[in-house]
């Protein structure tokens, strides 16, 4: 779990945030009505610099300047697989490009790759340490990490793509007055537009599930006037960029892996000529109209061992020249319709009333928590936010989103931009099924479902046990092992972790069939790990997880109470599971010998607080940001809204505090939310403040009172649900904490 303003901050914020909005408001007596027959869009023009809301009102960010950061400013779209930030630049527009399976590290490095396992057996390690912890009940970090840690190799991290330029002749040198830069969440576009001498300039940018492209759209009200230079820019040298006909192609191969990847880009306009040059741009002058699709991959394949698959080329040539075949209203309704049908399903309303027409940054800058309709306005903004950005990171066909959901600038991102499985890629998707956007969380499955094969090796060579395991953090090729950072190495309880949402998914959706094949088998083999690898705690005869760590906190001990509410639920789960699809009798009576045998890891300590070890060493004054042990609350369900432990996790959240990163305040939101305190919020206005201001660290949205009638529910499944605008990396975890909390609290599975 990393701390700081990172690349994580975006997805955390915004998904994790819109999952609290959804539990805080509440199902039952919300006001989050679905949509009720979203406008058609199809014909829409680009919306001009009056519009900047865009049809019916929809949900935007809206600005009056280019964007000068990246992370702060730049607007992202994305198809799941291809996204883009979008800066709105005058002299030349600017897109930075991802493709998600671009990575290095893995199979091919030139250092090697083991996974993350022991470079050799360990036979008495493990056991050694475990009989330390009964003698010692403590281990320090370093003692540990000595023992079963070990050097990180071939790990590598997500690449950019690269930079996609638009260069504009004639374009003007100071920001026109009515220059209008806008996020359309509804259609999924990303627009500019500006008054230059008369003459209306416009731009288009969407990232197209259905047809697998990146485009973009330039228009001028008056003929002949739309023109620009089209060229491609990159951080590495391990490309060659190439211009004939009407296309660019890019090719090359990483350094580090070997991995290929390929980049085409084909210009499409009405009236005007277009040139090739030698240096791999495309010139484009005197049109009427012009319009671009992009498509992008790698030999990325999620198969243990080689990771490889096919050269990209051939793909890529068929999925640009297909998308250049057709009309650009064409791609963009169908675009539009396909983005539409996931996020017209949830509407919030917490009395914000018509659309704001202030633009997002003054709308951030003045924000106070208050009763005003523009405070109104922006936290249902940033609820939409959230559900917008699972959308565009997390599509069927590619990686789940990652630390910074797709996008990312960097060849060294903060943290690999990676999956870290000790919250950050659950946190992900949080509110999926609570948002109703239950077809989200297909990357996620398959991702899981990859990780068993290497992690079962894991499993046996460093345990000596059936099952699979994962550990703190994990990458597109199977790093199930640990590593020698002493907070953050050692975490096999992550399986058990990740299978929860597999199993949310069943309760939401009650398919057996999809239990039968997609989530039990995981889960099993999670559990057998687990059924295994329990230690009998000698101070009262039950079973713990030794060594134990609580999350970056404190030393290594037996039973830290957030290992045994993993496995509990873990456990819980998959009985629930075994006995629905009738698994065998002998396997489900071991699973209820062990949950019997098992601490469940609640205990009321001294001064009330819900301990995080088993041993009572809670301080009152500690304001860590984790608050791991209460995991039991949520996303866990064995602490129940006024029970002795909910009183307890009260006691140990409110001494913790509201402060902390991005992902923490995220999950605080959460917390308050399942305890059905809507009416938590920080202290005063500054914290407010902090909270939404794009500027600053992921903040802690304030959670809806419950008195603010909040309605939501899904118009298509039954189900309930909505999700959260900070800076691009920031944002979006308070947006995801929003939106997963509101759906947690009051969201009900269905059963069948």
């Amino acid at each position: 779990m990393p701390h700081g303003p990172t690349g994580r901050a975006t997805m955390k914020s915004a998904v994790g945030g819109a999952g609290a909005l959804a539990v805080s408001a509440g199902i039952q007596g919300g006001t989050a009505a679905a949509a009720e027959g979203p406008p058609d869009t199809s014909d829409d023009p680009v919306p001009g610099p009056a519009d900047p809301a865009g049809p019916a009102g929809d949900p935007a960010l809206w600005y009056t300047a280019p964007a000068a950061d990246w992370e702060r400013e730049a607007l992202p779209i994305g198809n799941g697989a291809l996204g883009a930030m979008v800066f709105g630049t005058l002299a030349a527009e600017h897109l930075q490009v991802n493709e998600k399976t671009l990575w290095t590290g893995g199979p091919g490095t030139a250092g090697g790759y083991d996974h993350g396992n022991w470079s050799e057996p360990r036979p008495d390690a493990l056991a050694s340490v475990q009989r330390q912890l009964d003698e010692n009940t403590t281990l320090s970090p370093e003692e540990a990490v000595a023992r079963l840690g070990g050097p990180r190799r071939g790990y590598g991290a997500h690449q950019t793509l690269g930079d996609l330029y638009l260069d504009l002749p004639g374009a003007p040198a100071a920001v026109p007055e009515d220059y209008r830069r806008a996020l359309h969440l509804a259609a999924g576009t990303a627009t500019v537009a500006y008054t230059d001498q008369g003459v209306r300039h416009a731009r288009e940018f969407f990232a197209s599930h259905p047809d697998g492209v990146l485009v973009g759209r330039l228009t001028a009200d008056l003929p002949g006037r739309t023109g620009c230079t089209l060229r491609y820019a990159s951080p590495r040298t391990d490309f060659t960029a190439t211009a004939a006909g009407d296309r660019i192609t890019v090719r090359g191969t990483l350094a580090d892996n070997g991995m290929r990847f390929e980049a085409q880009l084909r210009l499409r306009h009405r009236g005007g000529s277009l040139t090739a040059g030698d240096d791999g741009s495309l010139t484009l002058t005197g049109a009427d109209e012009a319009w671009f699709v992009l498509a992008a991959g790698t030999d990325y394949a999620d198969t243990h061992p080689s990771y490889r698959g096919d050269d990209p080329h051939r793909s890529v040539t068929r999925t640009v020249d297909a998308a250049a075949g057709r009309p650009v209203a064409e791609l963009r309704a169908r675009h539009v319709a396909d983005h539409r049908a996931l996020f017209d399903r949830v509407r919030l309303d917490v009395g914000q009333g018509a659309p704001v027409r202030v633009p997002t940054d003054r709308l951030l800058a003045d924000y106070t928590g208050g009763p005003g309709e523009a405070d109104r306005a922006l936290e249902a903004l940033f609820f939409q936010y959230g559900r917008y950005l699972l959308i565009a990171s997390s599509r069927t066909g590619t990686l789940p989103a990652n630390l910074q959901g797709l996008w990312n600038q960097s060849t060294q991102p903060p943290w690999s931009a990676d999956y870290h499985v000790n919250i950050n890629l659950q946190m992900n998707y949080w509110p999926a099924e609570a948002a109703a956007l239950p077809e989200t969380t297909a990357p996620y499955d398959r991702f899981v479902r990859a990780l068993r094969e290497p992690g079962r090796r894991t499993a046996r060579e460093m345990f000596g046990s059936r099952g699979w395991v994962v550990h703190d953090e994990t990458n597109p090729f199977g790093f199930t092992g640990v590593h020698d950072w002493p907070t953050s190495f050692w975490f096999p309880e992550a399986a058990a972790w990740l299978t929860a949402q597999l199993y949310e998914h069943y309760r939401f959706g009650g398919s057996t069939e999809y239990l039968r094949t997609t989530a039990y088998p995981v889960m099993k083999e999670a559990a057998e790990f687990w059924l295994d690898n329990l230690h009998t705690d000698p101070r009262d005869g039950t079973l713990v997880v030794s060594p134990s760590y609580s999350p970056e906190h404190g030393d290594f001990s037996a039973g830290a109470s957030m290992s045994q509410q993993i496995v509990h639920d873990l456990f819980t789960n998959t009985l629930e599971a075994a006995g629905t699809l009738g698994d065998s009798a002998a396997f489900r009576a071991e699973l209820e010998a062990a949950l019997a045998a098992l601490d469940p890891g609640l205990r009321i300590g001294s001064w009330g607080q819900l301990q995080e070890w088993k041993t009572d060493l809670d301080v009152r004054t500690d304001d860590h940001r984790h608050v791991s042990h209460l995991y039991a609350l949520h996303p866990g369900r064995a602490i129940r809204p006024g029970s002795d432990w909910a009183e307890a996790a009260k006691v140990s959240l409110t001494a913790r505090g509201d402060g902390g990163t991005g992902w923490s305040k995220a999950w605080k939101i959460n917390f308050w939310a399942r305890l059905r305190d809507g009416d938590h919020s920080p202290p005063d206005a500054q914290r407010a403040t902090e909270v939404l201001h794009a500027a600053e660290p992921v903040g802690h949205p304030p959670p809806v009172p419950d008195r603010r009638q909040l309605r939501c529910h899904r118009r298509d499944r039954g189900d309930a649900a909505a999700e959260p605008v900070r800076r691009h990396r920031g944002a979006a975890r308070a947006a995801r904490g929003l939106a997963a909390g509101l759906g947690a609290r009051t969201a009900r599975p269905r059963r069948r």
